[in-house]
């Protein structure tokens, strides 16, 4: 059920996507605002089922395989959309986005992030899966296993990792490429994610703990937010 449901997700982001690059080519600002929602809606809406996923058996290679699977996936059908608010930086920094087409981006993941919140609470509240009985009644699920200056460390880390790695691949072929920050973010992952759930994605974290930023702001905010964006800006200041 929780397959079907993420590739329905994927099918109907699709088919927006496709309809607002025909209705709307000739509003720019309002088409790169819905397709930049539309996209990390998709990203924030499949990884809020697939952390429920987590403790399926047999662990962690379920969990991981559909990690790897599912990033191939956005990858392959995501194309020209950033998902991620440190991505955003690199172009305005270089020059490349204007500061306010970076903001309305960034607005636009924040965004998606909170409206995937909301579509999922609502599919957990129909219940449709075993993993959906008590998804609701979690809160904070405190995903921080670690004092929170190691989990920032983390978090820096992977950031810096993760950009590198992006710009190292820029010339590699995209049929290739998607694998391998595929493979990347799954060992990150494997390596991180019982830690800090390895999220180095300021939107994405809002998506999947919330309930965390609103009891804990300041050290989450910290750990998943200013993290991976000072990881961005020493990629940046570096190269």
């Amino acid at each position: 059920t929780s397959l079907l449901l993420m590739a329905g997700i994927v099918v109907a982001v699709g088919l927006c996507r496709r309809l607002t690059r025909r209705r709307l080519r000739s509003h720019q600002r309002l088409c790169a605002f819905l397709l930049e929602m539309f996209s990390t809606f998709q990203i924030c809406a499949c990884t809020n089922e697939l952390f429920l996923l987590g403790d399926v058996e047999p662990k962690p290679h379920t969990a991981l395989t559909l990690t790897y699977g599912f990033t191939v996936l956005h990858g392959l059908t995501l194309t020209g959309s950033i998902c991620n608010p440190c991505g955003t930086l690199q172009p305005m920094w270089g020059g490349g986005m204007s500061v306010e087409m970076g903001g309305l981006k960034i607005g636009a993941q924040f965004a998606a992030a909170a409206l995937a919140r909301v579509f999922m609470h609502f599919v957990w509240s129909l219940e449709m899966a075993e993993p959906h009985f008590a998804a609701l009644s979690q809160g904070c699920s405190n995903p921080m296993q670690t004092t929170e200056m190691q989990a920032f460390c983390i978090e820096l880390l992977f950031s810096v990792v993760f950009q590198l790695t992006i710009l190292r691949v820029e010339s590699v072929n995209p049929k290739y490429k998607v694998h391998l920050i595929a493979l990347l973010i799954t060992m990150l992952v494997y390596a991180g994610g019982n830690l800090t759930g390895a999220i180095f994605n300021p939107a994405l974290a809002f998506s999947l703990h919330p309930s965390c930023f609103y009891d804990k702001f300041l050290s989450y905010s910290l750990v998943y937010w200013i993290a991976p964006s000072l990881g961005k800006f020493l990629m940046l200041c570096v190269f």
